[in-house]
């Protein structure tokens, strides 16, 4: 649902609902009914809150679904490059390593798959 995605997609990019309603130009209250589905934002809203939380309205609104390992990995790529305090083994992972993880994954799925 639209409202679980909102409250998702704010916390992988680590904000708070203040810090997103500053960046909507709406107001703190506004955020958490969205979250709670006690309010819809508009198409106007629904287009600041994709390039916000830069993901596409289709994302938002969950009418796209990866349908490719590699739409999932790249998914998951976006999700490793905005997650706030990732460690590993009890240290934070650097941008750089990041994206080597995400170039691991894709190597591992390219291996893993059929040839053609």
């Amino acid at each position: 649902m639209l409202n679980d995605k909102i409250r998702q997609l704010r916390c992988e990019r680590g904000m708070t609902q203040k810090e997103l309603a500053a960046r909507l130009g709406v107001s703190p209250s506004a955020v958490g009914m969205y979250e709670q589905g006690r309010r819809v934002p508009d198409s106007t809203a629904l287009a600041r809150l994709a390039s916000v939380l830069e993901c596409s309205t289709d994302e938002l609104l969950e009418t796209e679904r990866p349908s490719d390992v590699g739409d999932v990995i790249d998914s998951f790529a976006r999700t490793l490059e905005h997650q706030p305090g990732l460690m590993f083994n009890g240290a934070p992972i650097s941008p750089g390593d990041r994206e080597k993880l995400a170039n691991a994954i894709r190597v591992a799925a390219a291996l893993s798959s059929p040839k053609k």
